[in-house]
């Protein structure tokens, strides 16, 4: 309890938590609650009747639905590593040429997150495609002719790429941008050389923004569905394709929630065991 003068001031108690945690269990815990209470009951059915059965997930590891989960850690284990290579360089440069403002430059990348996914998507189908903007022009203006790139693996990737690369620049930067001049001024001071200024300065103390960029990426990209619909014409079917399957056209809600149980727990499992080896108060900024 502070006090003002001989007045006292009560603090806030547990009581005024109350509304933030009913919105958790309200919008979080209770549907998470509920897909894993789906997940155990019979193929096919709405109601939880008897013994809670495995036979949904037994299901899943006698199919080829694990090999939808390895496309999916995959793919979106590619879009981190590229991301991580293209979008660190950007944020670098934006820091270090614009300065303060390098955060507001950043902010146009997000532009495109204003207009539908699947509008975008398409887009990229109208210029990829045979005899599209782009193979339609070097077949006009060239006489080279080249078959389409989509329904491919690698258009299935590019789509990816394109749609989460805010995802990872923006972090990436605000990270980057952590970085205090006087500190990097003080290393090349004392004699260090720029390789040593970015591996013992530059890279850790910008690596809050770099693991919550990895980390967004990759839980965002492990959900990715329309870039394998709309670019790659489904030549990989992730994880997400079979759990819209099951909700959708199947009518098997149960498997569809085993699959989305074990989708939450493995990407889960892989965030903890990378925030394991990072201090979380560093990242967080708590010292």
């Amino acid at each position: 309890m502070a006090r003002r003068g001989s007045w006292a001031i009560p603090g806030p108690g547990p009581r005024a938590a109350l509304p933030l945690v009913l919105l958790l269990l309200v919008g979080f815990a209770a549907p998470l609650l509920a897909i894993l209470d789906y997940s155990f009951m019979p193929p096919r059915t709405f109601s939880l009747t008897g013994e809670p059965t495995l036979e949904n997930y037994v299901t899943i590891f006698q199919s080829t639905s694990y090999l939808s989960f390895l496309w999916s850690l995959a793919l979106a284990t590619v879009t981190v590593a590229v991301l991580a290579l293209t979008c660190y360089p950007i944020s670098y440069g934006l820091v270090r040429v614009f300065g303060r403002w390098a955060t507001v430059l950043t902010l146009l990348f997000t532009i495109p997150l204003f207009v539908s996914e699947n509008v975008r998507l398409y887009g990229w189908v109208l210029f990829f495609i045979k005899n599209g903007v782009l193979l339609g022009a070097l077949k006009t203006y060239l006489g080279i002719e080249f078959d389409s790139w989509l329904f491919t693996s690698s258009a299935t990737v590019f789509g990816m790429i394109y749609v989460y690369l805010p995802f990872m620049l923006f972090p990436m930067t605000l990270g980057i941008a952590m970085v205090p001049n006087e500190t990097r001024d003080a290393a090349f001071d004392l004699g260090a050389s720029r390789w040593q200024v970015f591996r013992e300065v530059e890279l850790p103390l910008s690596m809050p923004g770099i693991v919550i960029g990895f980390l967004l990426t990759f839980v965002l990209a492990v959900g990715a569905i329309a870039e394998a619909k709309v670019l790659g014409g489904q030549a990989i079917i992730p994880v997400t394709h079979d759990i819209e399957i099951a909700f959708t056209y199947a009518q098997n809600w149960p498997l569809g929630a085993a699959l989305s149980v074990l989708l939450m727990l493995v990407v889960g499992a892989l965030v903890l065991l990378v925030l394991r080896r990072f201090d979380l108060d560093t990242i967080l900024g708590r010292r």
